[in-house]
C-alpha cells in the first residue's frame, strides 16, 4: 500500500516538475499562470492536465490547436512515479523516506534541465542543502542517530570539495553547478555510509565516461563537445542508494581475499 500511494503521489508531482523543467531555466514562475499550450496559449483544463492519461487520451496533442505535445511530459511523470516507488520499497515505513523521496524528484528535474541547457540552477539546488538537512537532520534526531547525521554533515563537504578540486584541476571538464549538486548529494550519500558515498561518485564518473565515449564513437560528440555531467552524477547517486553499500561490501571482500 505505502509503494502504491508513493508512486501515485510521484505521478503529480512528476506534472509539476515538467512545469519546473520548463519554465524555471527561463526564469518564469512555476505557480503562475496556469499550464497553458506553448503552441495556441490555450489554458488547459483540469481533465487535459491528468498525469498520463491526459497524453494518451488526446493522443499526444493539444485538444484545441491539435500542436504535438512533447513525450517527455508522460515519461517525466512516469519515471517520477517509478522513483518515488522504489524509494517507497527501499525504505519502508521509515523517518528517511520523505528525504529520499525528495532527492528522486528534484534529481529528475535538474537532469531533464541539465540536459536541455546545461545548467544545475541555483534556485533548486541551493535550497536543497537546507531541505537535506531538515529532512535528514530531523530523520537522525527521531532515530536518536546522531553518527549518521555526521556523516551526512562528512559527506556533503566530502564530495563537494573533491568537486571543487577537479574544476581547479581540469576546469572545462566541471562546472560550479556540478561542484553545489555535489554537496547535496554527498549528503544524502553520507546518510547511507562511507561505502555508498564512494560508489556513487565513482559510478558518477563511470557512467559519464562511458557514454561520453560511446557518443564519440557514434560521431555525435566530439572531444569539445560539452556533455552535461549533472545527469550522470543523479544517476550514480540513485544507483548507489539501492546497490551502494553491496558494491562496497563486494569490494571489500576482494580486497580482503
Amino acid at each position: 500500500m505505502l509503494i502504491v500511494l508513493v508512486a501515485l503521489f510521484g505521478l503529480f508531482v512528476g506534472s509539476f516538475l515538467n512545469v519546473v523543467i520548463y519554465r524555471v531555466p527561463k526564469g518564469e514562475s512555476v505557480v503562475r499562470p496556469r499550464s497553458r499550450c506553448p503552441g495556441c496559449g490555450t489554458q488547459l483544463a483540469e481533465y487535459d492536465n491528468i498525469p498520463v492519461v491526459s497524453w494518451l487520451v488526446l493522443r499526444g496533442k493539444c485538444r484545441t490547436c491539435q500542436e504535438p505535445i512533447s513525450v517527455r511530459y508522460p515519461v517525466v511523470e512516469a519515471l517520477t512515479a517509478v522513483v518515488f516507488g522504489l524509494m517507497a520499497a527501499h525504505f519502508g515505513w521509515s523517518w528517511e523516506l520523505p528525504a529520499f523521496v525528495y532527492l528522486g524528484g528534484v534529481g529528475i528535474a535538474l537532469a531533464a534541465i541539465d540536459i536541455d541547457t546545461q545548467r544545475l540552477p541555483d534556485v533548486i539546488v541551493k535550497p536543497s542543502y537546507a531541505v537535506a538537512g531538515v529532512l535528514l537532520g530531523g530523520a537522525a534526531a527521531l532515530e536518536h542517530d546522531w553518527h549518521t547525521l555526521e556523516r551526512v554533515a562528512g559527506g556533503g563537504v566530502l564530495l563537494w570539495a573533491f568537486y571543487l578540486l577537479l574544476v581547479f584541476i581540469y576546469p572545462r571538464g566541471m562546472g560550479w553547478g556540478d561542484v553545489k549538486l555535489a554537496g547535496v548529494l554527498g549528503m544524502y550519500l553520507g546518510w547511507l555510509g562511507w561505502g555508498s558515498l564512494v560508489v556513487g561518485g565513482f559510478l558518477g564518473f563511470l557512467l559519464g565516461g562511458l557514454i561520453g565515449a560511446g557518443l564519440m564513437l557514434a560521431g555525435r560528440a566530439g572531444r569539445k563537445t560539452k556533455i552535461p555531467y549533472g545527469p550522470y552524477m543523479i544517476l550514480g547517486t540513485f544507483l548507489a542508494i539501492f546497490y551502494g553499500q553491496r558494491i562496497a561490501d563486494w569490494y571489500s571482500g576482494i580486497l580482503g581475499r
